[in-house]
This record gives structure tokens, sequence and C-alpha cells, in this order.
């Protein structure tokens, strides 16, 4: 998947090269199925992140949410011509002050300016952009000679389905989701266009996203764990029965990491599996009492030295991701009730 993906890319890069739109980035595998495990073994969804940069003689600026959170869950993306004044002007006012906005597009600039809604880059126009690019290019791609395609709905990222026509594979299927990100101060954080759950952000919000993050944690305990470890399985395992209750595999996936920094690695064996899944529900437990669960990446010290942070993310207080428990009484009620079911599970 991931090296379909980059090709596809690749090809799109050409194709965009003389114009003024949003550079693509060589798309990262993000999430599940590319960390090795998957809650749904049958139909996994492959998510790849798929970075972008400014075109020539514009940059991206990441500002805050209304609410002023440092770090912030999600953060508008401004799009700006670049100042080009030399050091020996920059005392002077930039001379791209006085220009209009027509003299200050070249020709085929207005290309990203297509994409925004008051100056700030639009989750949905760049998400329908880039369907487009890829419905309009696919048959003049090798690829489509193995894979056919099919555009899904879906309005902050481009999903597809593959379908292989040759070969012993032919007719099976296989999902891809493509979400967008820029990338904050050189670091493992991203704004992405990937949807918070349950919540109707505006198009020009961009979530921040720490799937990079996320997966460089796995891949550096896949690292030092001995051969043979069960951490994967154990994960696996839980999220795969909170099939109906409000538990989100984030959650689970949040108390596993949180497990492996803090019991040695050397104790994720197969003889450690069910000593292993009780520590994991008994944190569960004990993080609904308190209604407090850490998030993993925020104001947390004790992150793999392979993770890069922004300065505000490191400083942090650590974030309760069991904060609404703490505000509303009737839903941690329901919480312990879903907790007690999992134990029966």
């Amino acid at each position: 998947v991931k090296e379909l993906m980059d090709d596809v890319i690749r090809f799109l890069q050409v194709r965009l090269s003389k114009g003024y739109w949003p550079e693509l980035q060589q798309p990262i595998g993000v999430g599940a199925a590319f960390e090795g495990w998957s809650p749904n073994e049958d139909e996994p969804v492959y998510h790849l992140l798929v970075p972008l940069k400014p075109p020539r003689s514009y940059v991206f600026k990441l500002g805050l949410d209304s609410t002023g959170q440092i770090p912030a869950q999600e953060s508008y993306i401004q799009v700006e011509l670049e100042c080009t004044c030399s050091k020996e002007e920059a005392g002077r006012e930039c001379f791209v002050q006085h220009l209009t906005e027509e003299l200050r597009r070249p020709p085929g600039l207005s290309d990203i300016v297509s994409l925004c809604t008051s100056s700030n880059l639009d989750v949905q126009k760049t998400a329908s952009w880039f369907r487009g690019l890829l419905s309009l290019g696919w048959a003049a791609m090798p690829q489509s000679r193995q894979y056919g395609l099919k555009l899904l709905p879906s309005a902050r990222s481009c999903m597809l389905q593959l379908t292989s026509v040759k070969g012993k594979t032919r007719g099976e299927t296989f999902l891809v989701e493509i979400i967008f990100g820029v990338q904050k101060d050189n670091s493992d954080i991203f704004l992405s266009s990937e949807a918070r759950d349950s919540v109707l952000s505006p198009s020009t919000m961009w979530r921040v996203s720490y799937a990079v993050a996320e997966g460089k944690t796995f891949k550096a305990i896949a690292a030092r764990v001995p051969r043979g470890s069960f951490h994967l399985k154990c994960l696996q395992a839980c999220t795969s029965i909170l099939v109906g209750t409000s538990f989100s595999t984030h959650i689970m996936k949040t108390i596993v990491m949180h497990l492996l920094t803090t019991i040695p690695l050397s104790h994720w064996q197969d003889r450690d599996f069910v000593p292993r899944l009780q520590d994991i529900m008994w944190y569960l437990s004990s993080s609904l009492k308190e209604k407090r669960l850490n998030h993993f990446f925020i104001g947390n010290k004790n992150l793999p030295e392979e993770i890069n942070l922004p300065a505000p993310f490191q400083s942090a207080k650590p974030c309760n991701l069991f904060h609404h428990l703490a505000q509303d009484p009737a839903a941690h009620g329901q919480a312990l009730k879903e907790f007690e079911e999992l134990l029966d599970r």
C-alpha cells in the first residue's frame, strides 16, 4: 500500500511542479495497520498522511484556536505571501505591503488562493482538490493497469477503494484513506485534515495530530523489545472488545503506551500475556475512579528519545483525556458500568 501511494504522489508531484498549488510530500503510513495491529483484522483501513508544504512565494502560518489553549486541539493555517526583502531592507517597510492584491500575484499564483477561505487553508477544498487530481490523473498512471480505483464519499480526506484487476489477487479490494497535514516546527506533530470524533469543526480548522508521533513510538519500542513480544497482541485484544461502549481505541492505545514506558519491555513476552492484560484493565479502572487519564504526549517526561515535540507540548501541564467524566457525573457512572461489561467480555 505504501509503495503504491508513494508512486501515486510522485506522479502527482510532477504534474503540479509548474503550478502554485500546495507541494505534496511523500506519504507517511499512520494508524493501527502501519503500527502492526488492527482492531478489525478482516478489513483494515490503511491511513496515510500526505504532508503539504506551501508553494514558492507563499508561507503557511499556524495559529491557535479560539480557546487559546496551548497546545491547541485545533488550529487554522493562514496562507500568506512570503516576504522577499533582503536583510539590508529589513528596517524599512516591506515592499510587498505597497502592492495591490492583483500585483502581488505572479501568473498562476491564485491556484492556492482557490483552496482558501478568508486567507485560511480550507480542509474540504483541499481534499476536494486532491480527489479531483487523482480522478483525472488515474488513467494515465501505470498503477491503473493493476488496480481499479473508486473514490468514496469523504469531506475532509480522500477515501479510496482499490481493487486488483490482475493475477492471483484479482478481485481483492482494500481501503485507503489519505489525510493531509502541515508539519509543526519540524516536529512529529502535524495539523491534519483528520476529523474530530463527534465534533463538527469549521472547514478552516485543522486538527492537531499525534499519529506520526504514535507511529514513531511503536517503532522505537519494536526496536527494543525482545523477539516474540506480545505487546501488540495485548493492544489488539483490548481494542477488539470495545464495540458498543464509549471507550475509544485511542483510550486503550494511550494506556498501553503508558505501560510500555513503565513496565520493563522484557515483561511483554507470551508468558506475560494474561498479567499484561490485567495491568491494562487495572490501569483503565484506576483512571476511571480518579477521572483522570493523562495524554501520552502532552507534558509527558517519559517519552522515547526518538520523539520530537515542539517546546510548548513538552512544557505543558499533563492533559486529562477523562476531563469530561469529572465534569459530568452521569457520563462517569455510565463509563463505570461499561467497564464492568468489559471485564465480563
